[in-house]
């Protein structure tokens, strides 16, 4: 379990710093809209992916997840000598924590959407 959580802080610092790779290439002259140049008036910095899909990826890999811990806890029970119970208990509790993960963060979602739906006009 320390080792999937040390993974997820690394998957994250990465993250953290692809961000700001493409904030600095992007700079203050091209950050609204790319009023550098370009075609149309867009920049030529690539542009970084947005939350929708930042959320579709994260599902994706969680979805990713479960699929391996089910083929893995398949192979098992038909007696796969390369699927070992140490590996089957890992990659299960790898895909319990990133479950877990996944509903955490849409339950703070929900949260912070109602939170604004009721806030005063």
């Amino acid at each position: 379990m320390t080792d999937a959580i040390s993974s997820i802080l690394s998957q994250i610092r990465a993250h953290e710093k692809r961000t700001r790779a493409v904030a600095a290439d992007v700079g203050p002259s091209n950050a609204i809209g790319g009023l550098g140049g370009g075609v149309g008036g867009l920049g030529s910095a690539p542009q970084a992916p947005g939350f929708q899909q930042t959320l579709s990826n994260a599902i994706d890999k969680v979805s990713a997840t479960q699929r391996t811990s089910g083929e893995l806890q398949q192979a098992f029970e038909l007696g796969d000598p390369k699927a070992d119970l140490a590996r089957v208990m890992v990659a299960m509790q790898q895909s319990q924590v990133a479950f877990k993960a996944t509903v955490e963060v849409r339950n703070r979602l929900v949260q912070a959407y109602q939170d604004v739906m009721n806030m005063p006009i």
